[in-house]
């Protein structure tokens, strides 16, 4: 069966950028493309069970509104009638927001979290939810309310997380719009799974108001997309100072949605495969030297650096503890056994944590942060794979072993991404080629601090010149083909948030997405 072969199928295909321009000049009604994405839902999500609770008929009534505001040539906002998906760690009112808990399995809360209102006023029309693993915590999305998401290139194999639904649901071209949020690369680790776009951008030019660290500058809101354009354009639509996250700032938000270019050929980059301390799959690092020998001749300097990431894991151990503890500390002591293992292990590491150890880690991470910066004196980018593995089966909780190295706990595999977290620095993972594996390989670019911009306008530059060479360029998976995943339980269907509010406040509780 042809998976996609339905009504719009064609139409879905386009990228935000051009689905929104479409629609400004009267080509393309919202309301024909909502129901195009509906219709793509309904054909793909259960084989990969990407998009959770959903709100159909009352984004139906926002996309004949948004058609009618259109006709009448009303002021269009970025994201006028683009459907969207919301990671299940972000609050949406009237939606149920599980976090991926059964403790919230009822929750619908009041209100959108201010992410969500920003993009709902720049005009996206919330569809429904994306999958994410319990409370965030892990980079495979599965949990015991909706399930696992399968990737996209092989249901049987995960997508990635926390992010997973939302890659999912992109590459899969189900929505053209998805959230995502990342402290060790919830953002990136699933967009390189899955063939996407993900930008983890400097704290503070998104507000992340659920964080109850306020001070902290490991997580993160960041957007995700099908090209670097579509980041751009849901950026724009959601950057901007708020006084719910005390590390924002006044800035030019419509300034992200056309950074200046930039010729690859002045690019000084420098790249590493491990940053001197992480775990890497033999395979993932034949790769990646693979794709640096097929793009240097692109770049003015192509050298292999290394780095001093000082005592980066158990840094990160602490910090991300941290704020564990200090959301989860209520629901702990109501139950321990309500959270599911992988938020337990990390509250329990934290409670065992002394004030020397945090105060221990604020320092390292501040020497980390110094050592770092001595690199951008000489190169304008960093290089790294942005994954270690290819992906393995969602069956598996997490890369327990990498090279027969066993790893510390069920977050240490993510070294690559939470190692450049803890820089603070700007990173985006793009889509270059396939893997030894035959599955999505992701390059994660690293800029200097607070360069965002540059680091978008590269990456445009660096996604235009690989579309030209087939061993870079994004792949696509073959949805013609998706069949549902050998393994059992057999993955969940989406389900119609019901018209009620109820549960408890869990916002607090998801603070440490992957």
């Amino acid at each position: 069966m042809d998976t996609t072969s339905h009504p719009g199928a064609e139409l879905v295909e386009k990228s935000a950028v051009e689905l929104r321009r479409l629609i400004g000049s009267k080509a393309v009604s919202p309301v024909e493309l909502l129901e195009a994405c509906i219709a793509r839902i309904a054909h793909l999500n259960p084989y990969v069970n990407a998009v959770t609770a959903t709100c159909f008929e009352r984004a139906r009534t926002e996309a004949r509104a948004a058609e009618s505001a259109v006709m009448r040539g009303d002021t269009l906002g970025l994201l006028h009638g683009l459907p969207l998906g919301v990671k299940d760690l972000e609050s949406t009112e009237g939606l149920l927001t599980t976090w991926g808990s059964p403790l919230y399995r009822d929750h619908v809360p009041a209100q959108d979290i201010e992410l969500v209102a920003r993009l709902r006023r720049a005009g996206g029309i919330v569809a429904g939810k994306t999958n994410v693993p319990e409370m965030g915590a892990g980079a495979n999305s599965r949990n015991d309310v909706w399930g696992a998401t399968g990737n996209p290139f092989d249901p049987n194999l995960n997508a990635g997380g926390s992010s997973g639904g939302s890659a999912a649901a992109l590459a899969c071209d189900m929505l053209p719009v998805c959230t995502g949020s990342d402290t060790g690369g919830s953002l990136r680790i699933p967009a390189a799974k899955c063939g996407v776009v993900g930008f983890r951008p400097s704290p503070g030019i998104v507000p992340s108001v659920r964080k109850p660290l306020g001070w902290t500058p490991i997580s993160v809101v960041g957007p995700m997309g099908r090209t670097v354009d579509d980041a751009c354009l849901q950026l724009a639509a959601s950057a901007g100072m708020h006084a719910g996250d005390a590390l924002s700032y006044p800035l030019d938000a419509m300034s992200f949605l056309a950074p200046a270019p930039v010729d690859l050929s002045t690019l000084r980059v420098a790249w590493t495969e491990d940053f001197g301390t992480c775990a890497v799959d033999d395979g993932i690092r034949a790769t990646f030297r693979a794709k640096i020998e097929a793009m240097r001749h692109m770049l003015r300097r192509c050298d292999r650096v290394d780095f001093d990431m000082g005592e980066a894991h158990r840094c990160f151990d602490v910090l991300r503890a941290e704020a564990f503890v200090a959301g989860m500390q209520a629901a702990y002591e109501r139950d321990p056994d309500s959270l599911g293992p992988n938020p337990r292990a990390n509250y329990e590491m934290g409670a065992r944590m002394s004030l020397l150890d945090s105060a221990w880690a604020q320092a390292e991470q501040t020497r980390l942060i110094n050592r770092f910066q001595a690199t951008f004196a000489d190169y304008d980018l960093v290089l790294s794979p942005t994954t270690p593995v290819s992906p393995f089966p969602w069956t598996q909780p997490y890369a327990s072993h990498i090279n027969g190295e066993p790893q510390a706990n069920y977050y240490r595999w993510l070294a690559l991404t939470y190692v450049v977290t803890l820089t603070t620095h700007p990173a985006i993972t793009l889509p270059c080629g396939l893997d030894h594996a035959g599955m999505p390989f992701g390059l994660q670019v690293v800029g200097g601090f607070r360069t965002d911009h540059r680091v978008l306008g590269a990456a445009r530059a660096m996604e235009q010149a690989f579309a030209a060479h087939p061993p870079l360029r994004r792949p696509r998976p073959d949805l013609a083909r998706l069949r549902a995943s050998r393994a059992e339980p057999p993955l969940t269907s989406i389900v119609t948030s019901p018209p009620v509010f109820g549960g408890r406040d869990a916002q607090a509780a998801a603070v440490s997405a992957v």
